[in-house]
């Protein structure tokens, strides 16, 4: 499957495949969808393009395609057609994720304040049919405390191990397929092992929640609403899925967008849905008002660990950080300095080009970096292309200033601070040091062999 915005000259795929998948891959006419056939056939199918994310060699491969374009919104429809069947034995607890930077789109695009917003969306996705509704700010928690102790590590480890330095965040999937399908092993081992807040989600959901629930993680069928569409790519990673139960972590992904797009569908505002408090993973009690962590238009990896590693490194707090600019408004770096010594230098590369001068500095040897928060989008998380984009496909440039000044009113809480995490480091991690904390929280990321080369793409 050819990359619609693909700049390179011939697809690395050949032809028989993209001919083979145009016979082959068609998710509006299974027969199962002919049998559940209702009001939302019409609905747009799974888009990956070059400019939502940096999907690996310009191309998808024939299967991930298949697959790709199964996660939309007919497949929360077939689970919940299911549901409503005489046979027990294939219903489904359908739970649904939703991350922190899709929220501020629902409040901006309806009007709403974030914590509204959050309840409304909750009570929509309920008068579907879903049974449960998270918010992702605690895997995001268990993200950035695993990357935060991650970066010390590799620090204090710098002068014995090649790779140490410098860690690049591994929060971002766009960022991730590429720099294994393209960039490989001169890369691969910077990357920070900790899993992205969207995969740790899948992991509390189908491992302690179903547990408390006395659920078979199969019994889950688990939905991530994100703010872009490389999350989809993401959910399909063969370590994030377990063979004892043939279950994926994460099901099914949809963009905040597919979700409004369903409400458009039904002839539903979500003002005129009815308020329902967002669920928590520890049964009955209920989620306190949203927060959000450090950070202007993402999880603000950048920000916790730098705060972090000054305290724990040279014992320094640091309450504000300043952001130098550098190129443009999305390469931009953070200092510390102490005795008169740069100690530690991090930057935030946001968009394909920054990120492409960030690995071309690191192959010639002139890296100064110790940190670098990568992310495909430019402007960050928020502008993810399944939320912040016009009916024409581009920007929306009003739209997305509203977001990040309801983003930027949510209160902070520092992972530290959660008593949640804490107790389930304890009660579902065996401690913060565990082995299982290594096997549950963190991954490997490694390079994989493709045919093209990265100066394929004309950046």
């Amino acid at each position: 499957m050819k990359c619609e915005n693909c700049t390179k000259k011939e697809c690395s795929k050949k032809q028989k495949n993209d001919d083979k998948q145009n016979t082959s891959v068609d998710p509006l006419s299974t027969n199962d969808e002919n049998e559940e056939k209702n009001e939302f056939h019409k609905l747009a199918g799974a888009k990956i393009f070059l400019s939502d994310c940096l999907a690996c060699d310009n191309c998808v491969t024939s299967e991930e395609g298949v697959r790709i374009f199964q996660q939309n919104q007919k497949e929360l429809f077939r689970i919940l057609n299911l549901n409503k069947k005489c046979d027990t034995s294939k219903h489904k607890v359908l739970a649904v994720s939703i991350c922190t930077q899709s929220l501020p789109y629902f409040a901006a695009k309806f009007n709403l304040c974030v914590n509204d917003a959050a309840k409304r969306l909750c009570g929509f996705l309920k008068s579907l049919g879903v049974h449960y509704v998270f918010d992702t700010t605690i895997a995001a928690d268990f993200s950035i405390l695993e990357s935060q102790k991650e970066f010390v590590q590799r620090y204090r480890q710098r002068n014995q191990e090649e790779h140490a330095l410098p860690m690049f965040a591994s929060a971002c999937p766009g960022w991730i397929r590429y720099a294994e399908r393209v960039l490989t092993n001169p890369v691969t081992p910077h990357i920070c092992t900790a899993k992205s807040p969207q995969q740790i989600m899948g992991s509390l959901v189908k491992g302690y929640f179903a547990r408390q629930q006395n659920l078979s993680p199969d019994k889950i069928f688990h939905i991530i609403v994100a703010p872009c569409y490389d999350k989809k790519l993401e959910a399909l990673r063969e370590d994030f899925y377990t063979p004892l139960y043939n279950s994926q972590d994460v099901d099914c992904v949809l963009t905040s967008g597919e979700i409004v797009q369903i409400m458009e569908q039904k002839n539903i505002s979500m003002k005129e849905v009815a308020e329902v408090a967002v669920d928590s993973l520890f049964g009955e009690i209920k989620e306190e008002d949203i927060v959000r962590h450090d950070g202007r238009r993402s999880d603000g990896y950048l920000e916790h660990i730098f705060k972090h590693a000054a305290k724990e490194l040279f014992d320094m707090d640091v309450k504000e950080i300043t952001y130098k600019t550098l190129k443009n408004k999305d390469f931009q770096e953070v200092t510390l300095e102490k005795d008169g010594e740069t100690v530690l230098r991090f930057a935030a590369a946001y968009g394909f080009r920054n990120i492409q001068n960030v690995v071309l500095k690191l192959k010639k040897g002139k890296f100064l970096y110790h940190f670098v928060e990568v992310l495909a989008c430019p402007g960050g998380c928020l502008n993810g292309k399944g939320q912040a984009q016009t009916e024409d496909g581009k920007p929306d440039k009003v739209l997305l200033s509203q977001m990040e000044e309801v983003y930027a009113a949510i209160p902070v809480r520092l992972p530290e601070t959660s008593m949640h995490v804490q107790k389930l480091y304890q009660d579902w991690l065996e401690g913060m040091d565990s082995k299982t904390v290594q096997e549950t929280l963190h991954t490997k990321y490694c390079a994989v062999n493709q045919t093209a080369s990265s100066m394929d793409i004309k950046w």
